[in-house]
């Protein structure tokens, strides 16, 4: 024992075995990994051992595993390598195959030690020589989970958040910590996730070990919300396995508090915007409020209104942005600062209206009507996002509906009353018309009919409403009174 004891009060490499002549170890090949750490040595005859290591082991084989062809000894030793082995021991003239030139060439590469132990020395030898010259590490590491176990205290006591948490996690630890979630996005806000996804494995339960650390499954109701990737930090000490566990743990705790954390203030948000709609809640109320979900109730606010999307993919698209949100039949009412409606545009499917900036403590009343006029406009134009008032015609609307209503009769009743008592389509061939600005082909291959039966209609509808459309005043009266008619949901029809 007295050849390592150095060794024992530091961690031990694979380069330390090698000067232990009680050993008799010779290199082969993967010098350049010499300076790899060593938790323990392990005894395999598998082909595949992967599944039952935590990473950093010796592994010891009288060769049973190794293939004979050249390409699968060289498979086996990128597996190893991959599963973060500390070196490979062969012992000598048992039952180990010819080593070819295209596995030794991989150790080389990789760097991956590839050493000879006479047959005289056994296998049991080493592992007691491992064992002692890790002990005090391992005193450490149990110190290192205790410490992990005072994070909960931490967060109770001390009131850490989360981004100081972590810090001192991977102070304590030896790690650099990521956490994401399955699609590579941050997971808990303050903590990074890891620029480099493929060490996420393809699902849960695969192995933990990755060149260089651990991934680790952070578990939620629903199975894994996420990973924790744990990687070595240069000149530091890794704790091991059973430490990164807990933190693992502990991250999966600090997220179901996020989550109900997140949760109760969306239900007080939901609650919030709907007395500002019903108008039971005065300005200063409002604004106290507002300013408790994070927004700045000094800077104007905007009012969107979703159609066509998912719970799911709306909190995501909304997580960075300080928001009310409340859920009205299939509408989905968001309250927010202007940028936010950015995040909108790319949801699939989504189609969204959004208001004109106004002040909190104004009436939502107007903001409202904006917005679902802007929704419907979207949604018949085929965008995903517009907001009121890039349509010209919204800016010379009134907003009373009484006068939105009366201007809809005036102009169009008979021509909707017309269409109701015939099952005919004036309405619809007229508003497809103008909004193809009056090419009469393109209209009447939207409606799919003949140009010259569109010409009919267009005509019909003159004499039924008594407005000429080739006049600009007939024109321009019948277009304001269709846009009227869809602010207030009065079916015009479609193509």
């Amino acid at each position: 024992m007295s050849d390592h004891k150095a060794a024992s009060r530091s961690v031990l490499t694979v380069g330390d075995l090698l000067s232990f002549p009680a050993l008799q170890i010779r290199l082969l090949a993967g010098g350049g990994g010499l300076g790899r750490t060593v938790s323990w040595a392990h005894v395999s005859e598998l082909e595949d051992p992967t599944p039952w290591l935590q990473g950093s082991e010796v592994l010891m084989t009288v060769g049973l595993a190794v293939p004979r062809g050249g390409e699968a000894q060289r498979r086996y030793l990128e597996r190893l390598d991959d599963a973060g082995v500390a070196a490979l021991v062969l012992s000598t003239r048992l039952r180990t195959p010819p080593l070819r030139p295209a596995f030794l060439a991989a150790a080389e590469e990789r760097g991956f030690p590839v050493l000879e132990v006479p047959l005289a020395v056994p296998f049991v030898t080493i592992a007691q020589e491992v064992a002692a010259a890790v002990s005090e590490n391992s005193a450490e590491r149990l110190g290192a989970q205790l410490q992990v176990f005072g994070a909960l205290r931490w967060m109770a006591e001390e009131n850490l958040d989360i981004p100081a948490l972590f810090a001192r996690l991977e102070q304590l630890s030896g790690y650099r910590l990521f956490l994401c979630a399955p699609q590579g996005r941050p997971l808990l806000p303050g903590v990074a996730a890891p620029e480099d996804l493929s060490v996420l494995p393809a699902n849960p339960d695969a192995p933990p070990t990755v060149p260089g650390g651990f991934v680790l499954p952070v578990l939620g109701p629903g199975g894994a919300a996420g990973y924790l990737v744990a990687l070595e930090r240069a000149g530091a000490r890794p704790a091991g396995l059973a430490v990164v566990q807990h933190l693992a743990t502990v991250a999966a705790l600090r997220l179901a508090m996020v989550r109900q954390e997140r949760e109760v203030l969306r239900r007080e948000g939901a609650e919030t915007l709907a007395e500002m709609l019903q108008e039971t809640l005065d300005a200063a109320g409002a604004q106290r409020r507002l300013a408790h979900h994070g927004l700045d109730t000094r800077r104007p606010v905007v009012l969107a209104v979703l159609r066509h999307t998912q719970d799911e993919q709306l909190d995501g698209a909304l997580s960075d942005h300080p928001h009310l949100a409340l859920r009205r039949g299939d509408d989905r009412l968001v309250l927010a600062e202007p940028g936010f409606t950015e995040a909108l545009a790319d949801l699939p499917g989504a189609v969204c209206g959004v208001s004109r900036p106004f002040t909190v403590g104004e009436p939502l009343r107007v903001a409202r009507r904006e917005a679902e006029w802007a929704a419907g406009r979207a949604g018949e134009a085929g965008k995903p996002l517009i907001h009121y008032g890039e349509d010209a015609t919204g800016r010379w609307l009134p907003e009373d509906r009484r006068l939105l209503a009366a201007l809809v009769e005036q102009v169009l009743g008979e021509a909707l009353r017309y269409d109701a008592a015939h099952g005919s389509q004036l309405l619809v061939s007229v508003r497809t018309w103008m909004e193809r600005d009056r090419r009469t082909e393109d209209a009447a291959a939207a409606l799919h009919i003949h140009p010259n039966t569109l010409g009919y209609r267009l005509r019909r509808f003159g004499e039924v409403t008594g407005r000429d459309l080739s006049t600009t005043a007939a024109f321009t009266e019948v277009w304001f009174a269709v846009r009227a008619a869809t602010e207030l949901g009065v079916a015009v029809g479609g193509p």
